[in-house]
């Protein structure tokens, strides 16, 4: 069990590995290895809080796919374990990240003050632009 918050864990059984040929740095080591990662994680099926699921959808709206599934490719290193466990830290983050209530925003009132100022800023640009206009002598 992978343990992601208090009241959240997964199970590696959840997730499935998929290891397939890299591109980038490597040389011949990547014709003939297959280091890169696909982590292949199912936000439907899992028992994940709806509200997390909907955050998770929000937070990676890229890597979802229309099924549902959500896929990590990771083939930073050369090695297949370093990539394994780079794609599970990064699934675990972008959990945790979901896990996390939004902080609620409490409106609130520009000071009297900032008020005056902008009004005030916005008569003397009105006045400059009036002074641009034509003057019209009368006869």
């Amino acid at each position: 069990m992978i343990k992601i918050t208090d009241h959240i864990s997964i199970d590696e059984s959840d997730f499935q590995l998929e290891f397939v040929r890299g591109s980038g740095p490597g040389g011949q080591n990547i014709n003939k290895v297959s280091s890169a990662v696909q982590l292949r994680f199912d936000t439907y099926t899992h028992s994940l809080p709806e509200e997390v699921r909907l955050r998770l959808s929000r937070l990676s709206k890229k890597q979802i796919n229309q099924e549902g599934m959500l896929i990590i490719e990771a083939s930073r290193f050369r090695s297949q374990e370093q990539n394994r466990g780079d794609a599970i830290r990064r699934l675990i983050a972008l959990l945790r990240r979901a896990a996390e209530k939004p902080k609620s925003r409490r409106k609130t009132q520009a000071p009297l003050e900032a008020r005056m100022r902008r009004l005030q800023t916005k008569r003397q640009l009105g006045e400059k632009k009036r002074l641009r206009n034509r003057v019209y002598e009368e006869l």
